[in-house]
């Protein structure tokens, strides 16, 4: 039974949580979203994670985020898994967030605990057992400490992975210890999200297998997903150059611990779109966009990378 859970889905590979665009006026860019999507799936991503810390949920209306479901949805289901970020302060919230994915066509749900309040363990544990008894779509629970005030330990993790609807983990701890504990403690039961693109992580994939990487918005275009396609494909060196380029990337543009250095996350990855020409555009407040400095570093890092 412990295998089955995690093979109700095909997830696997370079799945970015992408930015949402918006308009100069601050709607929601249904052109540009358009745009980006053609372009993720263009360069071969796995997956495409909407809605999630990188796509603004927090500054979102409800009808905004169940637009953006319905638009991706009408353009991408059937093309490449979508997993629909349903983070909120409520299971309510989060129920209704899930069913507006489901319509539109979705594979699957991504959910922190809820941010701000910091929740303890039986009560996370509430606020997931009671969104899987009303929702359809498999679960991936959703470990982001900077968001929720809440490292996820392994105990709590392992109750999370047993709940019913529970079928993958993105473990966005700094601890690149948690990482691994919870990969070998749970990856017969739970596809695990979280793979460092670098020697260590190529070096647990060969050994032990493992699933993928959510996350960085996909700006690097095909490099991103060519790290588990060369991986794939027995090209081990291949795998290591496109790693490269997204150490790189997070190197230059995030503190170890995860946080953006130029500014948000968001910002900084809407800057790299727009230096590329890509359907970047503005943060919405109280977010703010990078400098024309950090415009220019984030350039720089691109240039190096050869993507500009």
């Amino acid at each position: 039974m412990a295998s089955i859970k995690r093979d109700r889905v095909n997830w696997q590979g370079y799945l970015p949580a992408i930015t949402t665009p918006f308009s100069a006026d601050g709607g929601l860019d249904e052109a540009g979203l358009g745009r980006l999507l053609e372009w993720l799936h263009g360069e071969g991503m796995h997956g495409l994670v909407l809605a999630g810390t990188t796509g603004e949920w927090t500054s979102m209306s409800a009808a905004e985020r169940a637009r953006l479901f319905a638009l991706t949805g009408a353009q991408m289901k059937g093309k490449l898994p979508l997993i629909a970020g349903c983070s909120s302060f409520t299971a309510a919230e989060s129920i209704a967030f899930a069913r507006h994915a489901a319509q539109a066509g979705f594979d699957g749900v991504l959910l922190t605990p809820p941010p701000y309040i910091r929740p303890r363990a039986d009560e996370i544990v509430g606020f997931y057992e009671t969104i899987s008894a009303a929702i359809d779509l498999p679960i991936c629970i959703y470990n982001w400490p900077p968001g929720t005030g809440i490292d996820m330990d392994l105990p709590l993790l392992s109750r999370l992975a047993d709940i019913e609807g529970v079928v993958a983990i993105k473990q966005s701890s700094s601890s690149f210890e948690r990482f691994v504990e919870t990969f070998f403690a749970l990856k017969d039961q739970v596809r695990v999200f979280g793979f460092p693109m670098n020697e260590i992580g190529l070096t647990m994939l060969r050994v032990h297998g493992g699933d993928g990487t959510m996350g960085a918005g996909g700006v690097l275009g095909r490099y991103q997903p060519g790290f588990y396609d060369a991986f794939w494909a027995g090209d081990l060196d291949g795998a290591r150059a496109c790693g490269a380029k997204d150490r790189v990337l997070m190197r230059e543009w995030y503190t170890p611990e995860l946080v953006g250095r130029f500014g948000s996350g968001p910002a900084i990855l809407k800057a790299a779109l727009d230096a590329q020409g890509l359907p970047g555009g503005p943060v919405r407040a109280p977010l703010l966009p990078v400098s024309d400095a950090a415009r220019e570093e984030i350039a720089q890092t691109l240039r190096k990378l050869q993507i500009l």
